[in-house]
């Protein structure tokens, strides 16, 4: 299958591409960062790659061409960012969406996929783990963009027939998660233990979170291609809630050795806990993780090492 990843240059895009690749598909990456600039990519020439504006509906014209499916995790914000400034968050994430939609509605078709949050769209939870059916009421502007772009996919497969599928994923950790960039506080921990520098833990260290390693995303997202059963929105997630401190706690059982910790205020946009109920992904995809979280912290320091 012709396959384009939008976002592909990305963390979680980049384990994609190789995924499908390796299962056999052919891979188009469009992002907005040449192959050179990704790094991992620049001997793969088994996937093609296309250098482009995502707001720019000739661009993404052009990317979906002769492609029977669609991996759409292109995103300018994460959560801290997108409260920060919700116009932008608007106008570069659910217009630049929308051309998209309206493009492969019109000159694609196929099986469509979103990467949507599940640390997100739920808000504070009524109950956990949290199912597909829990009330969505994000405390973010992220999670409101990407809970917006969930309901024009329905609209769209009501009135044009798009189909899709909505993974939402929980936080997932890794090897190429930018650290720079704030996203991801278990690559984050791993990187400044790894330097011995302090680490900064929003609150007491008392948030619940549910972490993965990035590979096993990428499988989830890999098997919406075969998947043809009736649920279009699926929780992606370790199953199991972790706060803070027991993740500083595995960190320090991974490299050795204590870790120097800084408590700050907490955050008014971090809700208690977010563990994800993930029955439906194993009855529907066939999936459940496989990577323990142990073995994900040491494969992501081994690629910190080696940086």
């Amino acid at each position: 299958m012709k396959c384009v990843v939008f976002g592909g240059a990305g963390f979680i895009g980049s384990h994609l591409a190789e995924r499908l690749s390796s299962a056999g598909h052919a891979v188009r990456i469009f992002d907005q960062h040449d192959r050179d600039a990704a790094g991992w990519a620049a001997g793969r020439r088994d996937i093609e790659w296309v250098r482009g504006d995502f707001l720019s509906a000739e661009d993404v014209r052009g990317a979906i061409a002769g492609c029977e499916a669609a991996f759409h995790l292109a995103w300018t914000t994460l959560p801290q960012s997108s409260n920060e400034d919700p116009a932008a968050d608007v106008a570069s994430n659910i217009i630049g969406t929308l051309r998209l939609l309206e493009a492969w509605r019109r000159e694609a078709g196929g099986r469509f996929v979103f990467v949507s949050s599940g640390g997100t769209v739920y808000g504070v939870p009524r109950t956990v783990p949290i199912t597909e059916e829990h009330p969505t009421q994000p405390i973010t502007s992220y999670g409101i963009t990407k809970l917006t772009i969930e309901k024009y996919l329905e609209l769209y497969r009501v009135l044009h027939g798009v189909d899709y599928c909505v993974l939402r994923i929980a936080n997932p950790f890794g090897e190429r998660q930018r650290v720079a960039s704030g996203q991801g506080a278990v690559t984050a921990f791993l990187h400044h233990a790894h330097r011995n520098e302090p680490i900064e833990v929003w609150g007491d260290g008392s948030v619940v979170r549910d972490y993965l390693y990035v590979g096993d995303v990428a499988e989830a997202l890999a098997r919406t291609l075969d998947y043809r059963g009736s649920f279009r929105v699926i929780n992606i997630g370790g199953g199991i809630g972790r706060d803070l401190n027991q993740v500083l706690a595995a960190i320090e059982s991974v490299i050795g050795r204590p870790v120097s910790r800084r408590y700050s205020p907490g955050r008014k946009f971090d809700v208690p806990s977010n563990v994800l109920d993930i029955r439906l992904a194993r009855a529907e995809l066939g999936w459940q993780p496989v990577t323990s979280f142990e073995d994900g912290l040491r494969r992501t320091l081994r690629w910190i090492a080696a940086g």
